[in-house]
């Protein structure tokens, strides 16, 4: 699969709504804008889309959403589980599909309203999920309060400080403060607002936790071939690549041997076994940051440094415009807004382009990852 899917489909239009506290259109409506502004910028017509990948927590179907857009007939349509850990992967379906001719043009998508709508984990429920059974009744009510004990064993064990974790929400804090689009374009963050923030889950604070947000993206895959005759420069998906770690159970993995080690190392093995390039090559990352300890672990998962050194490797501003990593340069989760990560992917795109608004110089390869602690996937995209 590796070989068949290297460059063989490009990622050839983006789009994207708005991202507000509060949006007045529903899920339908705003996922229709950002399929039409996809394909705009791609220069393709709605009937010409045959294929759509999506979330299984994505409220609108294919099927509504192709009679909305005026689509022909559908010959391949997917949904990938586990929230934040499928954003990539609905790309690598669609290329997938592309490469082994199942598809022309493949449409994928996110549509939330997170900001206005209920949170999933207050919802009242006769019976929870099985990983929910061992926690939730001692009090891990929320990804928060999962994510936070997670972060208190990687302090204890490798020395990470909060500091560290700051070093994450400036970096995203600053890329936001340059891009209009961004839910926090016009509120730069400080080392004194951060060490003052109110507790979310302790050790987490507000600026540690993704916003919410409600908003809108897509984007439009077509072959290698088409995608050089498509109105934007093509950014071709050179590998892609899903993981699941044998018996991993729920959000965060407990009770194994090593919590610390989760489903980005397995989709990081896999990612690098299919393509030529390594972590060595990345011009630029996207790293899923629904909580500021995901990025130094995911750093430690993709490769980007050893064991325990991914907190230290966040020093000395190596996230930063001209550091040793530029990441989510938009504002990722943690300050553009939280769209389950789809975000990543269409910022990995502008970069790629060139068209960021806080642009790598010579960016031409691009990691974007998805959920570092559930079900998860990654894309390595190349100009």
């Amino acid at each position: 699969m590796g070989a068949t899917l290297k460059d063989a489909a490009a990622i050839v239009g983006i789009g994207q709504t708005p991202f507000a506290k509060r949006l007045p259109e529903s899920e339908k409506a705003l996922a229709c804008r950002a399929i039409i502004a996809a394909l705009d910028d791609a220069g393709i017509a709605p009937s010409e889309v045959d294929a759509f990948a999506s979330y299984t927590m994505e409220e609108t179907d294919e099927v509504e959403i192709a009679k909305s857009i005026g689509a022909g007939e559908v010959r391949h349509f997917s949904k990938v589980g586990f929230g934040g850990g499928g954003s990539c992967a609905t790309v690598g379906h669609l290329a997938a599909a592309i490469a082994t001719g199942q598809a022309s043009v493949g449409v994928a998508w996110r549509s939330r309203k997170r900001g206005s709508g209920p949170r999933p984990w207050t919802a009242a429920r006769a019976q929870l999920p099985t990983p929910a059974q061992w926690t939730r009744p001692f009090g891990l009510l929320r990804p928060a309060d999962e994510i936070g004990m997670l972060a208190r064993r990687y302090m204890q064990e490798y020395g990470a400080t909060r500091d560290h974790f700051f070093n994450v929400a400036l970096a995203c804090r600053n890329r936001a403060n340059q891009n209009p689009a961004a839910m926090m374009y016009d509120r730069p963050l400080t080392r004194e607002m951060y060490m003052t923030a109110r507790w979310i889950s302790e050790p987490l604070c507000l600026y540690d936790n993704c916003l919410e947000s409600d908003g809108a993206l897509a984007c439009v895959v077509v072959s290698a071939a088409r995608a050089r005759d498509c109105r934007r420069r093509p950014v071709y998906v050179h590998a892609a690549a899903q993981g699941l770690p044998a018996q991993h159970h729920g959000m965060v993995d407990y009770w194994s041997d090593d919590p610390l080690s989760g489903p980005a190392r397995s989709a990081a093995r896999h990612l690098w076994k299919g393509s030529d390039l390594g972590p060595r090559d990345v011009d630029v990352a996207q790293i899923y940051d629904a909580f500021t300890p995901l990025i130094p672990l995911s750093l430690e998962g993709y490769g980007f440094c050893g064991r325990g050194e991914g907190a230290a490797f966040t020093e000395g501003g190596a996230l930063e415009i001209g550091g040793r990593l530029p990441i989510n340069t938009s504002g990722g989760g943690l300050s553009e807004a939280y769209v389950h990560g789809f975000n990543l992917i269409t910022e990995g795109v502008r970069q790629l382009r060139g068209t960021s608004t806080a642009q790598v110089p010579d960016a031409a390869t691009c990691l974007v990852t998805a959920g570092a602690c559930v079900p998860t996937s990654a894309l390595l995209l190349r100009s």
